[in-house]
């Protein structure tokens, strides 16, 4: 059987992965395929959760809430665990979000453009803090050569949209 650790950071590593797959894919308007990595790295996401809850916090919100208090105070020395209800809060929203999506390509992308901006700036604040500020080693490099290139490709697909190259039929489901 592989070891509770194993499963939980290869869940949420693959999750990443296709979380920024998915962000690129829909920068650069494949609908598609963006929506089924977002949807795919939001299961990935939910299992990562399962296996940390099991694994780590047997099942238990106070002990999730001790552990993510522990790691705020050895990174930033402040005995804090309420990060763990942005984690609650963030995986909410991702479903609420896939949920959306798959109502259909048009209805996702006529939606306010304040809640896509909300959606995707806290999505990269919490991505950023899990990859870059509580990662450490070489994933805290990957976590910053992943945000400099998501950030690269989101400058150049706002440069091209602001010149009208970018087009969408909101034909795709």
């Amino acid at each position: 059987m592989l070891d509770g650790k194993i499963l939980t950071l290869w869940a949420i590593r693959a999750a990443a992965i296709l979380y920024a797959a998915s962000l690129i894919a829909w920068l650069r308007r494949r609908d598609r395929t963006a929506r089924l990595t977002w949807s795919l790295a939001c299961l990935l996401y939910l299992a990562h959760v399962g296996c940390a809850f099991s694994f780590y916090h047997h099942w238990s919100h106070s002990a999730a809430y001790e552990d993510t208090s522990r790691r705020t105070t050895e990174l930033l020395g402040a005995g804090w665990g309420g990060g763990l209800y942005f984690n609650y809060l963030f995986t909410a929203v991702w479903i609420v979000d896939v949920i959306w999506w798959w109502r259909g390509l048009a209805v996702y992308r006529r939606r306010p453009r304040w809640i896509q901006t909300s959606v995707h700036a806290f999505f990269a604040f919490m991505f950023f803090n899990a990859a870059v500020v509580f990662a450490a080693g070489p994933v805290r490099l990957l976590g910053l050569v992943a945000a400099a290139t998501l950030g690269f490709i989101w400058w150049q697909s706002g440069a091209r949209s602001a010149g009208g190259a970018a087009t969408d039929s909101g034909t795709d489901v």
